[in-house]
């Protein structure tokens, strides 16, 4: 008698992924149904997350937190985006899985599989009502701010090369330097 396969319902995918054990500095997320697990980052995707975390603490507007990794919960999915902009003290008293509410900008640095980054995290994101998402997309050069956050994508997209800068809106307010991605 053949086997006969029990698809897994989403409850099921969500316990199972709750469950997994990684191992150190791997990282797990839920994105659309599927459990991604990626290994630590390369030392280029490090530098890239050090330029931005820099420009964000000596140039905004305010004065805000950037959390690398921060578990986020979104209609998508759980995700955990390389960088979380948010208010002062934010996550002060949450879980290692917070809602997205309240998060004013998440940024990705691509890695060995972008798809992910340029797609479906990017319809999480907006489906979680994150005002901005700014991906650095490494296999293509670029940067990409996505604004304005409408159903499950963005309505604003401003792309620019490594090297040329981007404007970031309220309330971060600068500019931000995309020459050292180069």
């Amino acid at each position: 008698m053949p086997a006969v396969e029990h698809p897994l319902d989403q409850d099921d995918v969500l316990q199972a992924f709750l469950a997994l054990d990684t191992p150190p500095g791997f990282k797990a997320e839920l994105v659309e149904g599927e459990i991604a697990v990626t290994p630590p980052p390369d030392g280029a995707h490090e530098t890239a997350f050090s330029l931005l975390a820099r420009q964000f603490y000596r140039k905004a507007a305010i004065d805000l937190d950037l959390s690398p990794n921060k578990g986020l919960i979104t209609p998508k999915g759980r995700y955990i985006p390389d960088g979380t902009v948010s208010p002062v003290e934010h996550f002060i008293d949450a879980d290692s899985w917070a809602p997205a509410t309240g998060v004013l900008l998440v940024f990705e640095v691509t890695s060995t599989n972008p798809h992910k980054d340029r797609g479906p995290k990017r319809h999480g994101y907006a489906a979680a009502g994150i005002p901005c998402y700014l991906l650095v997309d490494r296999g293509d050069r670029k940067v990409v701010l996505f604004t304005s956050p409408e159903g499950e994508d963005y309505t604003v997209h401003t792309q620019v090369e490594f090297g040329k800068p981007v404007d970031l809106p309220a309330p971060f307010s600068f500019t931000l330097d995309t020459a050292p991605l180069r």
